[in-house]
């Protein structure tokens, strides 16, 4: 088994050759995701009204 220290040590040394998104990217992606989410929220709630109103019709709920 490798020592706690080694090992940390290699991810510091694997996390300094990782290439991080700029700022720009991050927003421009957060905002992207959260649209979709939001419009996926939206199909998802009115299909869900859509089956709600058809079950009561038909077993004649109120």
């Amino acid at each position: 088994m490798t020592n706690p220290t080694v090992f940390l040590k290699e991810v510091y040394e694997e996390l300094t050759k990782v290439t991080w998104l700029g700022r720009k990217d991050v927003v421009r992606s957060t905002v992207a995701v959260s649209f979709v989410v939001i419009l996926i929220s939206i199909y998802i709630s009115l299909v869900d009204l859509g089956l709600n109103s058809m079950l009561k019709a038909i077993l004649g709920g109120r």
